[in-house]
């Protein structure tokens, strides 16, 4: 019986798109053959999993999981929304995310953890659900909110199951006071995130460049009006404040109670909790976000079919 190898598994792997013990329990059946290797994962239904790899995964599900003073989200896609409403594909969702709260927003880390109550990989308990599946699904990505004393809190939305969703939100509060009331505030919070999709949680953690940007289009547009620099420099300026209300968080204008921003109403609830409050920061994850998906006229793929 040939000896095999690690070398000779990664072949298998990449041939065939299989999971790793998958690859090795196939050579080690076939004495290391490595063709009679990859009619043995055919015939189990595990090499198809290669063949789906190329096709657009746009769909699927967000999962969301907060334990105390850590949180973890996790998108893994599909390609169609028919197998996001499979329970087998929410089950294994909810899963990734739980595993996702040790891995701290690391994908790689994620990808080659333990599938929790399997002896695979993460990454290779995936790519043995393509083969029963029967489509491409893969876990995008992932990220993770610690806060030292507080709670994380977290928002489902168009949720399916609890956890899973087409939108997650992870909100970091950081503060002494009643954990309870804190949490009620931090769920209130991460609903509002996901409404508005802020950019970011303070002014200062903006990005420069989306700045620079913006007020470069700013400026072109108030230079149409053909008014003098020193009133367009105004104008410009006073549009950069009302952009900031729109993708800073802190100040937004609270969709639960518009008359004042979000940093207000943290401030204002500082009172019942007892205690200052930090907002730490915020993940908001929205299914299939800059995917670029492929538009396909059903009509004309039939035709086509039809004529052969």
């Amino acid at each position: 019986m040939a000896e095999v190898t690690a070398g000779m598994v990664k072949e298998l792997r990449e041939k065939t798109g299989a999971g790793m013990m998958d690859c090795k329990s196939a050579l080690n059946e076939t004495q290391g053959d490595m063709e009679a290797a990859i009619d043995w994962l055919r015939t189990k239904g595990l090499a198809k999993a290669a063949k789906k790899s190329g096709r657009v995964a746009a769909e699927g599900l967000v999962g969301v999981v907060a334990e105390g003073t850590r949180g973890a989200l996790v998108e893994v896609n599909s390609e169609t929304d028919f197998v996001a409403r499979n329970e087998q594909f929410q089950k294994m969702v909810t899963d990734i995310a739980k595993a996702a709260l040790a891995a701290e927003g690391d994908l790689d880390k994620l990808l080659a953890s333990t599938y929790p109550g399997s002896d695979k990989s993460v990454q290779d308990f995936v790519t043995e659900q393509v083969g029963t599946i029967g489509e491409n699904m893969n876990v995008r990505r992932t990220a993770s909110i610690v806060v030292s004393d507080g709670v994380v809190a977290a928002y489902t939305h168009n949720q399916v199951v609890p956890g899973l969703g087409k939108i997650g939100v992870l909100v970091g509060l950081e503060s002494t006071g009643d954990k309870a009331k804190l949490a009620e505030l931090g769920k209130q919070i991460a609903m509002h995130i996901a409404a508005t999709g802020p950019l970011a949680t303070r002014r200062e953690d903006l990005d420069p460049a989306v700045v620079e940007r913006e007020r470069a289009v700013l400026i072109a547009e108030a230079k149409e009006s053909g008014r003098p620099e020193n009133i367009i420099e105004k104008m410009v300026e006073g549009r950069i404040r009302k952009f900031y209300e729109e993708v800073v968080l802190l100040s937004q204008a609270f969709v639960i109670d518009p008359d004042n921003t979000v940093e207000k109403a943290v401030k204002n609830a500082e009172a019942g909790i007892g205690a200052p409050i930090n907002v730490v920061g915020f993940v908001r994850f929205g299914l299939g976000e800059g995917i670029e998906k492929t538009e396909t006229d059903f009509a004309a793929e039939v035709a086509a079919a039809a004529r052969g």
